[in-house]
């Protein structure tokens, strides 16, 4: 038996997506940038797909560019807010330790560029405070970008509180929405949010596709020079097959959301509950303010990729908190920002669940990992320094 719990790095089309999609690779295949019938028909459901993400989060359609994910959203949204902080002559951002890597390497990149980066420290729990967004305003302040949910350690943040703080000081505000979209309800006029990324394939949609929502009167840097698509704000025909799968996925997500926590919960708090009976065991994030799907925990003594090797053998497909796996021997970013130190870090689970996953499965997972926690502990040299006392627990 094969059991799927890394959702959080991407999910399985759904047949509703699916469905949906097919007509367009070869009956409605028109370009919708065509004046001829063909073109018309594809356009409308261009405009339909549009129409049906607008309506999930509350904005108008002409506030909805595509892209290719996240990433994109997320770099156009940040040289955006930079060529407007240059107009203005303002050139201080505000973002979070937690970030996604879209979002520190882009700042970065501004920040060679001569803008000044403050990083809001996220505390154990990884939620931002708003007093401390407040104290870190300045008059040169142009943008605030904060992500929802963080895609490690699943902690929701105060996005509606965060929002107010830049309105009431005329601070442009971003967060990137990918773990949370289509997961957790998000009213973009409600919360304050002036621009939106999310990326279809984390809620069983198609990948290569997603939206940088910019509220209207946003002027936006284009990344992608050429036609006059999604308003001449991003060049390329449009991938109508990948929109009309990810406005069908987000559909449904949005129609059967309570229903689908009612059941992730439970079976999330579950595994945490098992997992934790590890000794020497501790959850990441915060365990009230967290995604629905989300389970993210340090086992001391082992390393995580090991784990996530011997899980594989056993047919558990889950992820690390730890960047081995991308071939740094740095342990994660975010681990380390909410207070981990590295040899805890290292050895890092992350299990993201999906409405297919079952009680059984997750069972499963908890007498597997427990299991492959005990062996590896059992070769560990820093596990037998550690119950020798020639080492000191940190856990």
């Amino acid at each position: 038996m094969n059991i799927y719990v890394d959702n959080a790095a991407t999910t399985k089309v759904s047949e509703t997506a699916i469905t949906a999609m097919l007509p367009y690779f070869n009956q409605i295949y028109g370009n919708p940038s065509s004046l001829h019938s063909a073109g018309q028909l594809a356009a409308e459901s261009l405009l339909m797909a549009r129409e049906t993400i607008a309506n999930v989060f509350g904005c108008s359609p002409k506030e909805i560019i595509f892209t290719s994910g996240g990433s994109e959203a997320n770099n156009q949204a940040l040289l955006s807010a930079a060529e407007i902080g240059k107009k203005k002559n303002k050139k201080h951002i505000i973002s979070s330790t937690i970030e996604h890597h879209s979002i520190l390497h882009t700042l970065e990149k501004l920040k060679k560029q001569g803008f000044e980066i403050t990083l809001l420290n996220a505390h154990k729990n990884g939620i931002i405070h708003p007093d401390e967004l407040i104290a870190s305003i300045r008059p040169d302040t142009i943008f605030v970008t904060i992500m929802y949910a963080n895609n490690e350690i699943g902690s929701i943040q105060p996005i509606a509180e965060l929002g107010k703080i830049c309105q009431e000081h005329g601070i442009l505000f971003h967060t990137d929405a990918v773990q949370a979209a289509g997961h957790i309800k998000i009213h973009v006029k409600k919360e304050n949010i002036d621009m939106l990324s999310l990326s279809a394939h984390k809620f069983h949609g198609p990948k290569g596709i997603g939206i940088l929502y910019a509220k209207h009167g946003i002027p936006l840097t284009n990344l992608i020079e050429g036609g006059a698509q999604e308003r001449g704000k991003r060049a390329g025909t449009e991938n109508l097959p990948a929109i009309i799968g990810m406005a069908a996925a987000l559909q449904e997500a949005a129609e059967h959301m309570d229903k689908t926590a009612a059941k992730l919960i439970p079976l999330r708090d579950r595994l945490i509950e098992g997992l934790t009976e590890i000794p020497h065991t501790v959850l990441n994030g915060d365990p009230i303010q967290r995604l629905p799907n989300n389970i993210h925990v340090c086992f001391e003594g082992i390393e995580g990729e090991s784990l996530l090797l011997l899980l594989n053998n056993k047919g558990i497909y889950a992820s690390s908190g730890s960047a081995c796996t991308s071939g740094s021997l740095d342990p994660s970013h975010v681990l380390l920002a909410i207070g981990q130190p590295h040899e805890i870090a290292h050895g890092s689970l992350r299990l993201s669940l999906s409405e297919e996953n079952t009680i059984e499965e997750v069972e499963s997972i908890i007498k597997i990992t427990k299991e492959s926690v005990t062996y590896l502990r059992g070769m560990s040299p820093i596990w037998k320094d550690l119950q020798e006392g020639k080492r000191n627990y940190v856990i």
